[in-house]
C-alpha cells in the first residue's frame, strides 16, 4: 500500500567551473533522486561554508522532514520562510508549506500548522489552481480541528508497553493471505477489532464503526487515494487502549473501505478499524515480536544518537527501509497492511527481465483498495532472497509487476506481512530511524512555545539572483497535497 505522497525535484543546473564536483552539486544531486540517506551523510561531513546558504538551510528541511527529525527541520523551515522567501518560487513554497505543516503537526503545534496553512492560502491564493486552493484549505480545516485536543497522549501501566496480537486470515483460502489483529484492545471502553497497518499514514474506521464506538467529529477532511479517490473526515476517540497501553485523543479518519466489488467486500470487515504508523511514531520505539505474537514498547524512549539511519518516508508518508532483493539495492515500504507477501514494481522486472522470466510463474492478481478493484499481470517468483535489516530471508510467493501500477499504488517494492513474519523480531526505531530485524533461529511530552514566522508570497518580477544560478528549481508533484492518504488495504 503506498499513499501519494511525493516530493518532485526538478534537475538543479550548476554553471560553476569544471573542477571536482562541489557540496552544492552534491547536494543537490541527493535533492534530485530522493536520495534522504546520501544527502544526510553529505551535508554532515560537508564545511558548511562551502554550501550555498539555501541549500544549506533546505537541506535541513528534507533531511528532518524525510528522516523524522521534527526538531532539525521545523527551525530549518522557519529559516526558510524568515531569510529565503524571496527564493522561493510558488511551487517550491507550496511543497515547504506543506513539509513545514506535516512536521508541526507531528510534534503537537497543530494551531500553528493550521495558521501556516492560511497564512500561505491568503498569500498564494490568486496564484493557485482549484487542486491547490482545495487542498491549503482543507489542510488549514485539519489542523485547526486538531488544535481543539491533544493527540496521542500515552500512558503505561508498566515499564514496558506489551500488546498482544494474532494473525488472522483474511480474502479467499487458496492465496493464504493474513493480516495483524491486536487483542486487548477497546475503543472508548468497549471491545475493538483493530487491525494494525504499518503501511497506513493514519489510523480509519468505517462510518458505522465510528458511530458504535461513539467518536466526536471534527472539521478536518482528507483526501484518500487508493485505486480511486474518497474523501473522509477526521473523528477524534477520546481513548484507545491497546495491550497495557492507554492513548488519549486519538484522530481517525472515517472512510468507506467498499471497493465496489461484490466479491472484494466480503472481507473489508477485516479492516475496518486501522491503527497505522501515525501511531507508531508518537510510541517511537516499536517492535513486532512474530515468536510471541506480542508488540512491545519501552515507556522510555531511546535518545538519539550518532548512527546512520537505514529508514526514511517514503510517498504518503510510509515507512520505507533500504533492502536488497537479489542483491539490488531496494527502498522497500515496510506494510503489516499488505496481507501477502510483497510486491516488486516494473521497474524490477525490466532490470531483472530474464531471471523472473526463467524462474517465475505468470499469473494474474487482483488488488482491493479504496475505490476499487485493479487486476494485473504478474510473476510469482520461487525462493526470491531478500535482505532486510542485515538478514536475508527466501521468500516463496513474492510478485513481480510487469506493468506501471495506478499513480496510487505505485512502488518500488512493497513488503507484505507474510514476508515479514518470517523473522523473529523487527525493530522500529522511530528516533534513530533505524529499522532491525532478528532471524527466527535463534512520556510525558511538554511542548516549548513556537510562533509560526509571517510569510508574503510577492507576485515574481524576474530571476532572483538564486534562481539565476540554477540554485532554486524544486518543485513539487501533486501527491505531496496529501502527505497522509489513508492506505488502501489489499486483499
Amino acid at each position: 500500500m503506498v499513499k501519494n505522497f511525493f516530493v518532485s525535484l526538478i534537475a538543479l543546473s550548476f554553471a560553476f567551473a569544471s573542477f571536482a564536483q562541489s557540496y552544492n552539486e552534491r547536494l543537490a544531486n541527493a535533492m534530485n533522486t530522493g536520495d534522504w540517506f546520501a544527502l544526510d551523510s553529505i551535508y554532515n561531513v560537508a564545511p558548511k561554508d562551502s554550501i550555498m546558504p539555501f541549500l544549506e538551510v533546505f537541506s535541513r528541511c528534507l533531511i528532518g522532514n524525510r528522516l523524522n527529525r521534527p526538531d532539525i527541520s521545523i527551525p530549518a523551515f522557519d529559516q526558510l520562510f524568515k531569510e529565503h522567501s524571496s527564493s522561493l518560487d510558488l511551487g517550491n513554497l507550496l511543497s515547504s508549506t506543506v513539509m513545514f505543516a506535516t512536521d508541526l503537526g507531528r510534534v503537537g503545534y497543530n494551531r500553528q500548522a493550521s495558521d501556516l496553512a492560511k497564512t500561505i492560502l491568503e498569500a498564494t491564493r490568486q496564484h493557485l489552481d482549484s487542486t491547490w486552493l482545495a487542498s491549503l484549505d482543507q489542510m488549514a480545516s485539519k489542523y485547526d480541528a486538531l488544535s481543539a485536543y491533544k493527540p496521542y497522549g500515552i500512558s503505561f501501566a508498566e515499564s514496558v508497553g506489551r500488546i498482544p496480537f494474532k494473525i488472522v486470515p483474511v480474502g479467499e483460502d487458496k492465496y493464504g493471505s493474513v493480516l495483524i489483529h491486536l487483542e486487548n484492545s477497546t475503543i472508548n471502553g468497549d471491545t475493538a477489532d483493530i487491525t494494525f497497518d504499518t503501511g497506513a499514514g493514519v489510523n480509519m474506521i468505517s462510518d458505522s464503526l465510528a458511530r458504535k464506538f461513539n467518536l466526536i467529529p471534527i472539521d478536518g477532511y482528507v483526501t484518500a487515494a487508493g485505486i480511486g479517490q474518497r474523501t473522509g473526515r477526521y473523528a477524534i476517540a477520546k481513548e484507545v487502549r491497546i495491550g497495557n497501553i492507554t492513548v488519549t485523543d486519538v484522530p481517525f479518519v472515517i472512510i468507506d473501505f467498499k471497493t465496489g466489488n461484490a466479491k472484494a467486500d466480503q472481507f473489508t470487515h477485516h479492516f475496518s478499524i486501522i491503527l497505522g504508523s501515525e501511531l507508531m511514531l508518537q510510541l517511537k520505539d516499536v517492535t513486532l515480536d512474530f515468536t510471541n505474537d506480542e508488540i512491545t514498547i519501552p515507556s522510555i524512549a531511546p535518545e538519539r544518537i550518532n548512527v546512520a539511519p537505514n529508514m526514511c518516508f517514503g510517498k504518503g508518508m510510509t515507512l520505507n527501509c533500504v533492502g536488497r532483493v537479489l542483491n539490488d539495492p531496494v527502498l522497500m515500504n515496510i506494510d503489516t497492511g499488505d496481507a501477502s507477501y510483497g510486491t516488486l514494481g516494473v521497474s524490477f522486472f525490466d532490470a531483472n527481465k530474464e531471471f523472473i522470466m526463467t524462474n517465475a510463474e505468470a499469473d494474474t492478481i487482483r488488488r482491493g483498495g479504496l475505490g476499487g478493484v485493479v487486476e494485473s499481470l504478474c510473476y510469482r517468483v520461487k525462493n526470491m532472497p531478500v535482505s532486510l535489516g542485515d538478514h536475508t530471508i527466501g521468500i516463496q510467493g513474492l510478485v513481480v509487476e510487469t506493468s506501471q501500477s495506478s499513480a496510487a499504488m505505485d512502488f518500488s517494492c512493497n513488503l507484505g506481512i507474510k514476508t515479514l513474519i518470517q523473522f523473529d523480531k523487527i525493530r522500529f526505531n522511530l528516533v534513530d530511524f533505524v529499522l532491525t530485524t532478528y532471524p527466527r533461529h535463534v512520556s510525558a511530552f511538554v511542548l516549548p512555545r513556537y510562533d509560526v514566522p509571517s510569510f508574503r508570497f510577492a507576485k515574481p518580477k524576474g530571476l532572483s539572483l538564486m534562481q539565476a544560478a540554477g540554485i532554486i528549481a524544486i518543485g513539487i508533484g501533486r501527491g505531496l497535497i496529501d502527505p497522509n492518504a489513508p492506505a488502501n488495504p489489499d486483499l
